[in-house]
């Protein structure tokens, strides 16, 4: 039997997407800031992504279905410099999980 049942079973939607604009603060060496992004359709479990065009590859993002529709992405500097990036449009996505 499936765990997942309803309106929201087989309707075979299973990714869902957004992009918004973030102007991100400096970011000192091992600073971080947070970006809570809405993405109808998602929800806890689910598999959540994101990426960030820049000039750097020291910002490391870690990404995580919040809440209901609401995807939180968390931007690190992992260098050893701070960076003061210019704003840019994170891509978030979600793929809804398989159930077995």
């Amino acid at each position: 039997m499936p765990l997942l049942t309803g309106a929201l079973f087989g309707s075979g939607r299973r990714e869902f997407a957004a992009e918004v604009s973030w102007d991100l603060p400096s970011l000192a060496p091992g600073a971080t800031a947070l970006l809570d992004v809405t993405v109808t359709g998602a929800r806890a479990g689910d598999l959540a992504t994101a990426s960030l065009v820049s000039s750097t590859r020291f910002i490391e993002l870690d990404v995580a279905v919040w809440s209901n529709n609401t995807v939180r992405v968390m931007a690190r500097n992992i260098s050893t410099a701070t960076f003061d990036l210019a704003a840019a449009a994170p891509s978030v996505g979600v793929v809804k999980r398989r159930v077995p």
